[in-house]
């Protein structure tokens, strides 16, 4: 990992931190799954996120989406090119 994405899952994980206090986070940089795609050219990155928070109970799947994109709006625009998310509330 370059210091560059340490420092891009590091923003990451610190604005899902703040905007849901997950109780299980994990953030995989797979930019490098993506080399010469079409993306990867403008220097954002892939980025594979489960997420788990109990802000998410009751919503649904779109929904439960929505709110990670909504939080990482800012970063969507500098650092980030693609997503894989998994959000979940936490088991019962």
């Amino acid at each position: 990992m370059t210091a560059e994405t340490a420092t891009r899952v590091e923003r990451i994980r610190d604005t899902l931190a703040a905007a849901f206090a997950p109780t299980q986070l994990v953030i995989e940089d797979e930019s490098h799954l993506h080399a010469g795609h079409a993306g990867a050219r403008s220097g954002k990155g892939h980025f594979r996120i489960e997420i788990e928070s109990e802000a998410f109970r009751g919503l649904g799947p779109l929904q439960r989406h929505r709110a990670v994109y909504a939080a990482l709006d800012a970063l969507m625009q500098t650092d980030i090119h693609a997503l894989s998310i998994k959000a979940t509330p936490p088991p019962t």
